[in-house]
């Protein structure tokens, strides 16, 4: 039997805006051992991408019920660099930018920090519509997340399984 932090986890993401900002939506597909899982949302009010592209692995580390490995992929080189290069300085300055600026979207960011927390995460990059079938999946599920926003008047903290909807 492995260690509890030994579960590896797999999480591809990826967020969508139509229009910039426009109604959005988040996707992931969370991937254990054989097992896999769709995750959609999605935010009906104006949102901007970038914080579609946050929300994906928030919400798919918050889905997760034990500590793990997680392993991110995202096309997102806003969230891969706040997460490896920004964040540590900015919470040292208390959230503030070196410029001594309010961090953008700190709401989500102190959620993904906290997300992250529990677990042991590494975070890839991947290139975006490059073909790479996991993340045009994500892709495909953070659209579906913009038209379910549009259609029923959704909030990004809105999960919903795509097998079940």
């Amino acid at each position: 039997m492995f260690p509890r932090m030994e579960q590896v986890v797999e999480i591809y993401t990826d967020g969508a805006c139509s229009g910039n900002p426009g109604p959005g939506g988040w996707g992931a597909v969370l991937r254990y051992g054989t097992h896999e899982r769709d995750l959609f949302g999605g935010e009906s009010t104006a949102t901007t991408n970038n914080r579609m592209e946050l929300m994906a692995p928030i919400r798919a580390l918050e889905t997760l019920k034990r500590p793990s490995v997680v392993r991110i992929y995202t096309d997102s080189t806003y969230v891969r660099n706040g997460v490896l290069s920004w964040m540590a300085k900015w919470k040292a300055n208390g959230w503030l930018t070196s410029a001594r600026q309010p961090v953008k979207n700190v709401d989500l960011w102190q959620r993904l920090d906290a997300a992250a927390a529990p677990h042991d995460v590494e975070w890839h990059w991947v290139k975006g519509h490059a073909g790479h079938p996991e993340n045009e999946r994500a892709d495909r599920l953070a659209v579906r997340g913009v038209r379910a926003a549009v259609e029923s008047d959704l909030r990004a903290d809105v999960v919903h399984d795509a097998e079940q909807a």
